[in-house]
């Protein structure tokens, strides 16, 4: 990490901490302070990154203005911008080969549908997926999203192009940004099972998935075999 000698250490800052918890020990509260140093690192880290990637030069010009099939028929790309000029869009594993859609990216929309309210004051959002919009809607309204705006990539020609080039059932995330007319790729993911660590699953950073991060906070952290689900027995299906 590149530390900014205009900030206070992060150990100065944690010794203000003045939190202290029933029945403690002195080793927890010691190990606990050492613990929130390293987390101010990490908060430091993740807004460097993000400066880092708000500076990125201008991407390439969108190649065309691709055609999805959205509720009320066919929408341009450039139509999913709205009044924004940053456009965020998330390819969901739900293409016509699969029987149901994929949990993970279902786990990570959901929470995605609550925060969509907020998110679309800032920029515009669209999910896409292969299967026909009539299989997206029915499925929206399966899980009881209001706010995710999806639109089927029929025709394919976004997702060979910003997603995988052999149309394979992946998941993709891309911002756009448009300036001066012109639609230009701003950013993808592009962390790939081969970059995996040791012992990890893929996954980019930081995670867009808040279920992750909530269980990074527990003791037992994500597990190593535990997948989010369409339904859980004995439970209603996570809407």
């Amino acid at each position: 990490m590149v530390h900014d000698s205009r900030l206070t250490p992060a150990t100065a800052l944690a010794a203000k901490n003045q939190a202290h918890f029933p029945n403690e020990s002195p080793e927890y509260r010691q190990a606990r302070n050492a613990l929130l140093a390293e987390e101010i690192e990490l908060r430091r880290n993740i807004e460097r990154v993000a400066q880092l990637r708000r500076a990125l030069p201008l991407g390439g010009a969108i190649p065309e203005d691709y055609t999805f099939q959205g509720p009320n028929g066919q929408v341009h790309f450039s139509q999913l911008f709205g009044d924004k000029d940053t456009l965020v869009v998330y390819s969901m594993m739900f293409g016509p080969q699969r029987e149901r859609a994929c949990p993970m990216c279902t786990a990570m929309l959901t929470t995605w549908d609550g925060a969509a309210r907020n998110l679309r004051e800032r920029v515009a959002l669209a999910v896409t997926a292969r299967s026909p919009i009539e299989r997206l809607l029915e499925f929206k309204d399966d899980r009881g999203w209001r706010n995710l705006p999806l639109y089927s990539d029929t025709k394919g020609d976004y997702t060979r192009t910003y997603v995988t080039a052999d149309d394979a059932d992946v998941p993709g995330m891309s911002v756009f940004t448009r300036r001066n007319g012109t639609i230009h790729h701003f950013w993808s993911g592009e962390m790939s099972g081969e970059m995996a660590d040791p012992g990890q699953d893929p996954r980019g950073a930081p995670d867009a998935d808040i279920l992750w991060s909530i269980l990074d906070l527990t003791p037992a952290g994500r597990g190593k075999d535990w997948y989010p689900k369409l339904e859980y027995q004995g439970l209603a299906s996570i809407k």
